[in-house]
């Protein structure tokens, strides 16, 4: 599916959580996309909706009681006009102070800055967590070709069975984010036309192995599991990937 479709169904769930949306043409991987962005559009509506239910108890100002004195300089203030800020009132003020902290975090958050390239590269694995999926059902071609071209990248059919394919943002630039089926378990690709490296930069973590490779101009990230021999799978990707820029 294209991914202008693919943007639009992201927005009206954005505007609407409850609304239908056809994801028929979508990838499995597009699908999943969809079901959490609507739960995380439909959390944040809960979180709103809880906010314009807060109980303000009433705030009544005291009483103004009479002045008993002759002086004629004194003005006698009326009594039994009692003024209260309304209930409504209060709520609105709580409950705009609630949705914009909600909102604030949500959309004004500062972007966060790196170390490192190998540091952004390693915490951006966090962010697409469905991705490490085991599975052998291939990413829809028209998927795939729409996000690896726009980035300037070409890559050819030897680099193994693709399962996932997304635009993703590493260090403010748009680049392919690719998900090969291993030995051991998923394996990130990322394709970084734009970043040049000196030397190979190995990528470690808790649970994870990898390394950034320079190819070109630009540079490789390859990312498995702890335990996954990735020296041919390196070769076989660094072969495999050319840039059109």
């Amino acid at each position: 599916m294209d991914s202008n479709d693919y943007n639009e169904i992201i927005e009206t769930i954005t505007a609407d959580p409850s609304a239908p949306v056809d994801v028929s043409a979508l990838s499995a991987e597009e699908v999943a996309g969809v079901e959490a962005h609507r739960a995380e559009m439909r959390a944040l509506d809960e979180t709103i909706s809880r906010a314009l239910s807060i109980d303000v108890p009433e705030l009544a100002m005291p009483e103004l009681t009479d002045i008993d004195t002759e002086d004629e300089d004194v003005v006698h203030m009326p009594v039994g006009n009692k003024r209260r800020f309304s209930t409504p009132a209060w709520i609105g003020i709580a409950a705009s102070i609630a949705i914009a902290a909600v909102l604030g975090v949500r959309f004004l958050d500062e972007p966060t800055v790196y170390p490192s390239l190998a540091a952004e590269v390693v915490a951006h694995l966090d962010h697409e967590p469905r991705a490490l999926t085991v599975t052998s059902t291939p990413v829809a071609e028209r998927s795939l070709i729409n996000v690896v071209s726009k980035s300037g990248a070409e890559i050819d059919g030897d680099v193994g069975l693709i399962t996932y394919a997304k635009s993703c943002v590493i260090n403010g630039k748009t680049v392919p984010h690719l998900v090969i089926q291993g030995k051991l378990g998923p394996i990130t690709l990322l394709l970084m036309p734009d970043e040049r490296v000196d030397g190979a930069v190995p990528l470690t973590g808790k649970s994870i192995n990898g390394v950034i490779l320079p190819v070109g101009a630009g540079s490789i990230a390859i990312i498995g599991e702890r335990e996954e021999n990735l020296s041919e799978i390196e070769q076989r990707v660094a072969d495999s990937v050319t840039w059109s820029i």
